[in-house]
């Protein structure tokens, strides 16, 4: 989620910002790459490139980064480029298609007419009305996330949830597919609930009472 936010929210605002130009051919072009390319398709080139080619981090395995710090990252490091970019593509066409619907507002036009510099007009009038679509998109990831990329665990031999749930179903351990269901559920359960409250704050409008 880290990956993926520090990669469209920059790449979506510029996009947006900067209609028609190379910066939002190229934004546009990235977004419709990653959206297109599978998730195991970016990790086999991930491994490719970065575990095979130039042996920055490891192609494989789990450390805890609580033990060790410095090796859990690089274990993680591959896992987490891949999901973030699959779902980078996501946000930052969500966003990109919100901003431009916000900036054609006419309370972003009276803005820019008092005089407001263009960075203001962004952060104070745009930014947190055109996040409304974002943050839903958000939420689902959240609660998807929690369930597992079994795809990517696999290919990583990363022992998360996903990878959990198709072995016990092979298996077939029922206790433990009902566990994890239940914790997927209350996954998604959670992060909408989180969805909805952020709602309030983005747009005062949407009170809860």
């Amino acid at each position: 989620m880290v990956v993926s936010l520090s990669v469209a929210f920059p790449l979506g605002i510029l996009s947006a910002t900067h209609r028609n130009s190379p910066i939002d051919g190229l934004g546009t072009m990235l977004a419709l790459v990653g959206i297109c390319m599978p998730n195991f398709l970016i990790a086999l080139l991930l491994i490719f490139a970065f575990g095979v080619t130039l042996r920055w981090l490891p192609i494989s395995g789990y450390v805890d980064p609580l033990q060790e710090p410095l090796a859990g990252i690089r274990s993680l490091a591959l896992p987490a480029i891949t999901l973030g970019m699959a779902l980078a593509a996501v946000i930052t066409r969500t966003l990109r298609s919100s901003l431009l619907e916000v900036l054609s507002e006419d309370y972003v036009r009276t803005a820019r007419a008092k005089g407001l510099e263009e960075r203001l007009v962004m952060r104070g009038h745009a930014l947190k009305n055109g996040l409304i679509p974002v943050v839903t998109l958000l939420g689902l990831q959240f609660g998807t996330l929690i369930g597992g990329a079994v795809i990517t665990e696999y290919v990583f031999a990363l022992p998360g949830v996903g990878r959990l749930v198709v072995d016990a179903v092979f298996s077939r351990d029922y206790p433990l597919v009902q566990g994890v269901v239940l914790l997927i559920s209350l996954g998604f359960i959670s992060s909408n609930l989180v969805v909805d409250l952020v709602y309030g704050w983005l747009d005062p409008r949407i009170r809860y009472g």
